[in-house]
């Protein structure tokens, strides 16, 4: 495997399986005007996004005993470390599973310039998950052996090659997930707690992980990633536990940027200091992420790393009905603190559309404010967002906008400006550039 370290000039960001996207008109740079570029759609993409069935090869396990499998590149905090990520062992699923031991398997990377020798050597740290159901009926989860190890001392602008696994066990280096739209026996299902529906706890298909990670091996073995918690992430199982599968599997530079948590971190990449946030989890002004996100903005030095971009799944500025101002309690938390040092960029996910504001703060379009990019248009099974909360009867009852997992109900009429008296506007708002409902993807390149 190889992947590429030093000063990025583009960077992938998968903001937890709603990919960036960018669509329609492109922003040519971030200062100035935007620049329309059209991009031809073809009508029949939308809302038919289907499953690969579990029997795909690209998704099915090509590996042998511990093998490494679902290997994938993650960033660190700064630009000369990366994590190195994968599985060895297969996942068990079903009423009798019995957990494989960590410690069996060592995590050992080797690495270097050329292919041949690797001349350096990292060790890391091993770990599994389960996700467990208290119900008769529904089949327990446990996973193969997750492997993390840092590699540190990488050169800028140059290429590295590496070979992960446990040197003690013969290996061939081989080459997200939705999970909780699916019950444990694989189906897919639209009713989030259909078997339960008096508990908290939420069925999902734990296998799907698997299947993302093999399918996106041939990608995020190369590319480093970084990824933030969304609510489909959430996956409540017994004893009150969230986000096992989304904390166990990916590697994050939380301890590396004066974080406890693997929901809030930053990171460098090149003349970017990128912040990680977490609308899943508390940010009030007495929390620890709100405390923490304020010693992380102080410490950027805005000569050395010019840009700043914050990244959270729920968007705060979307004018599509679904999710619409759903996210209201966090931007009434955290809006004037990211305003005040001068965030650049925010990028979202949720909303499964694409949707690019003008700078706004407060609802109010503003030089200052940051550029709002929703990018949650990745695809998935759900289809995608197409009715705006400003075309007629589609304003949603405002007691329906809170999400349970983000607190209290902030979202009221507005005040003033255009939509004063309202709790939608009757047309497009003007903190709304451009909107379009498509799959796709796209590419964030920084320059200068």
């Amino acid at each position: 495997m190889d992947f590429y370290s030093g000063t990025v000039s583009g960077l992938l960001l998968l903001l937890l399986l709603s990919l960036v996207i960018v669509h329609g008109e492109i922003p040519t740079t971030l200062d100035g005007p935007f620049k329309p570029v059209t991009v031809p759609l073809d009508q029949s993409f939308r809302g038919h996004a289907i499953d690969l069935p579990d029997t795909d090869p690209r998704v099915q396990r090509t590996v042998k005993g511990y093998e490494p499998e679902q290997i994938s590149v993650s960033l660190s905090s700064t630009h000369h470390s990366v994590w190195i990520s994968w599985i060895t062992g297969e996942f068990q699923i079903g009423d009798n599973i019995k957990p494989l031991n960590p410690e069996m398997v060592a995590s050992f990377v080797h690495y270097g310039r050329l292919r041949f020798p690797l001349t350096h050597q990292a060790t890391g740290q091993s770990l599994i998950y389960n996700q467990l159901y208290p119900f008769e009926g529904l089949q327990n989860y446990t996973s193969g052996i997750i492997h993390h190890v840092r590699l540190t001392g990488l050169q800028p602008n140059t290429l590295y090659y590496y070979q992960c696994g446990d040197p003690s066990i013969p290996a061939m280096i081989g080459d997200a997930s939705y999970a909780n739209l699916y019950l444990t026996n694989g189906t897919g299902s639209d009713c989030y707690s259909c078997s339960f529906s008096q508990t908290p706890i939420h069925e999902t298909y734990q296998p799907r992980w698997d299947y993302w990670g093999r399918f996106m091996q041939p990608l995020v073995s190369k590319i480093p990633i970084v990824v933030v918690e969304g609510n489909h992430e959430i996956e409540e199982q017994a004893g009150n536990l969230t986000f096992a599968a989304y904390s166990s599997r990916f590697a994050f530079p939380s301890e590396e940027s004066g974080s406890s948590s693997t929901f809030y971190y930053s990171f460098h990449a090149g003349g970017i200091h990128f912040i990680m946030l977490g609308g899943y989890i508390a940010y009030n002004k007495s929390a620890d992420q709100y405390k923490w996100l304020e010693r992380d903005l102080a410490k950027v030095d805005r000569k050395v790393t010019p840009w700043l971009i914050a990244t959270w799944h729920p968007p705060w500025y979307s004018s599509y009905k679904a999710h619409y101002r759903e996210a209201e309690c966090m931007r009434v938390a955290m809006e004037e603190l990211l305003y005040n040092y001068g965030v650049d960029v925010v990028f979202n996910g949720h909303v499964h559309a694409y949707e690019r504001s003008n700078r706004v703060y407060n609802y109010t379009l503003d030089p200052c404010g940051p550029v709002y990019i929703t990018v949650g248009d990745g695809g998935n099974r759900e289809k995608m967002a197409i009715m705006h909360a400003d075309e007629p009867d589609n304003c949603p009852e405002p007691s329906t906008t809170p999400d349970s997992y983000m607190g209290g109900f902030c979202a009221y009429n507005f005040t003033s400006g255009p939509a004063a008296g309202k709790f939608c506007w009757d047309r497009q708002p003007d903190y709304s550039a451009y909107r379009e409902s498509s799959f796709g993807h796209g590419i964030l390149e920084v320059k200068n």
